[in-house]
């Protein structure tokens, strides 16, 4: 059952929330970051993306970034742009995007239901990226971004959330970068922190579904300081780590489409041809194709579009991931015909999601950049969990969730 724990959140005061939110630091560039945060001094990229208070180019792991880190977290508290609750609270935060919204609870996160797979993941992580995170934890003693979980609909939390969601938020405010909606409401009444606490431990599971290596860096720094505290007791603030969790139901997961630099050799008539041993191959012509239902994929070449469906030989309903649309294409398109082996390391491939439309894909093919792209139907919230459940992984890149949480509204502080 999921262990979670109320926090004394760090925060920007209501006037300066607008300055200090900003996106997560893994969805953008050093240079996108750079502009975002130009004029303003008050981003929370100045600790999330320290080296843009460097010279461009300066590498993002030089260890001057992350003293500077450090130094402009320390600055903020200083200055008053981050304050600290006085109690321990939950969090309420609602993100809104083409009119629909969704709902998650702020809490403190265990680190020994990650450890113990009461939290299940669905990807893999890379021990780059779980060190760089990681480091950034350790340094500033803080989890400056939540991570991003699912659980399956609980009637009382939907009670509280509708309770506090009708009251006066202490934050609301439209990003001008994506026009996305952030609203924020604050649970410090004792009895409902309390109810909070209970419900969750009623839930068997919690499911990353974004940030599997924010997730990892911050339960490992977690596991770390429990091994290294001689007097440890469990209820430190450091055996938590900030997670947005929300009800299943209200998740939307986006298409992760795929292009690819070059046709492995082959003419675009035989690549087609090959393609007809294990998909129906229709031409569709100079309109964009979105699949309509699995096992149906997209495909753009030479300025035309096709739909490719799977065979029934491609798959099995009754497995997992074998039934997944991300392994048709990797098993019989880009392993088979294109070479393809490794999805994470392969430099002939990349990934596009779908927040950025087809049009994206047209235009890295059309620019000579690629030779094709393809466009996948989402994975379902039902096949993430399932998948999660039975231990399995997803392959590289399925699950693209919008909208992204916002950074900088709440901060988690491991020794507080």
């Amino acid at each position: 059952m999921a262990k979670v724990k109320p926090f004394k959140g760090l925060r920007p005061p209501r006037e300066l929330i607008e300055k200090v939110a900003c996106r997560p630091y893994d969805v953008l560039t050093s240079e996108e970051a750079r502009k975002e945060a130009e004029g303003n001094e008050k981003s929370l990229y100045r600790i999330t993306r320290a080296e843009i208070d460097f010279p461009i180019g300066t590498d993002e792991h030089d260890e001057r970034v992350y003293d500077k880190s450090v130094e402009n977290f320390k600055l903020f508290q200083e200055n008053g742009w981050l304050q600290q609750d006085t109690k321990e609270c939950y969090y309420i935060y609602a993100q809104t995007m083409n009119g629909k919204t969704q709902y998650g609870l702020v809490v403190g996160a265990s680190v020994q239901d990650y450890l113990d797979g009461v939290i299940k993941k669905h990807e893999l992580t890379r021990r780059d990226k779980e060190e760089d995170r990681m480091k950034h934890v350790r340094i500033n003693n803080a989890n400056m971004e939540p991570v991003f979980f699912a659980y399956h609909d609980h009637d009382a939390l939907d009670r509280i959330v509708s309770k506090y969601t009708n009251q006066t938020p202490e934050y609301d405010f439209v990003a001008s970068d994506d026009e996305i909606g952030h609203t924020f409401w604050i649970i410090d009444n004792a009895k409902d922190i309390d109810l909070i606490t209970k419900s969750f431990n009623e839930i068997p599971y919690l499911y990353i579904a974004d940030g599997h290596h924010r997730s990892a860096a911050a339960a490992l720094v977690g596991a770390e300081k429990a091994k290294e505290n001689p007097n440890h007791r469990g209820d430190e603030n450091y055996n938590y780590f900030m997670a947005v969790c929300f009800p299943a139901s209200q998740l939307t997961i986006l298409d992760y489409n795929r292009v690819v630099k070059d046709l492995n050799g082959l003419t675009k008539k035989e690549f087609l041809e090959k393609l007809e041993e294990d998909f129906i191959v229709n031409k569709i012509g100079n309109e964009a194709y979105r699949p309509e239902q699995k096992h149906y994929f997209g495909l753009y070449i030479d300025k035309e579009w096709y739909r490719l469906i799977a065979k029934e030989t491609t798959y099995d309903e009754g497995d997992p991931l074998g039934v997944l649309d991300a392994n048709i294409v990797s098993n019989f398109i880009l392993s088979k015909h294109l070479n393809i082996k490794d999805l994470r390391s392969d430099k002939r491939i990349d990934f596009i999601g779908g927040i950025r439309g087809l049009g994206e894909l047209e235009r890295r093919v059309d620019s000579g950049e690629m030779a094709l792209a393809i466009s996948l139907y989402p994975v379902s919230m039902d096949q993430l969990m399932t998948i999660a459940d039975t231990g399995n992984i997803m392959p590289p890149k399925s699950t693209w969730f919008e909208p992204k949480l916002r950074s900088g509204l709440v901060i988690h502080k491991l020794d507080e």
